[in-house]
């Protein structure tokens, strides 16, 4: 009787050691939202490269981008067929200039007008700063929603633009999005990014 006791209480304990050892990790939880939010706000340096596809309507493209954020100023390269082969595009706050494949050189209204016209849309470039960081615009009103566990975006809403966040990588210490799609209308920005440099 002891023995079979003995063999019974074995069993239980490398069956219970079993489930322990069979359980998945549990992964840590990220820096809260609510600290990792203004940090990244705040971030005023970047630089990214990747590739965009741009659907808005019946027309669309696709094109390498090199974005470059020094305070204030964003600085986007658009390499491929963009109508004519890319566009340079600079924006700091109100002001806005492009430079066409063509060397023609374009500000304010004008520059508008032409990447209304390139892209098919008015990009919103004074929040996508703040997007493609994986934190909404600190100056307007925004809807989010949050991966609970890693306490990063996993989908925004802000100045009638949804954007889904499908990856993020690590960066600097940081894990930033790696794929993001924006959506407004009839218009949807797929962007997917091979780099980051904080």
């Amino acid at each position: 009787m002891r023995s079979n006791g003995l063999r019974l209480g074995a069993a239980v304990t490398l069956v219970a050691l079993a489930g322990c050892r069979t359980a998945p990790p549990v992964l840590p939880a990220g820096p809260a939202w609510e600290v990792r939010k203004p940090q990244l706000q705040a971030r005023s340096h970047f630089t990214l490269k990747g590739r965009v596809a741009v659907a808005a309507g019946a027309d669309g493209f696709n094109a390498n981008l090199n974005w470059t954020q020094d305070g204030e100023r964003s600085q986007l390269t658009l390499e491929g067929p963009l109508g004519v082969g890319g566009a340079q595009i600079t924006a700091s706050g109100a002001q806005l200039s492009v430079v066409t494949s063509r060397g023609q050189r374009l500000d304010s209204d004008a520059a508008r007008a032409e990447l209304t016209t390139r892209l098919g849309f008015d990009p919103p470039l004074s929040s996508l700063r703040y997007w493609v960081l994986g934190v909404p615009d600190p100056t307007q009103p925004a809807s989010e929603s949050l991966d609970p566990l890693q306490q990063r975006l996993s989908s925004l809403t802000q100045s009638g633009w949804h954007i889904d966040y499908q990856a993020y990588a690590p960066s600097g210490g940081e894990s930033l999005p790696a794929r993001l799609t924006l959506q407004r209308d009839a218009v949807r920005v797929r962007l997917l990014v091979d780099e980051w440099q904080l």
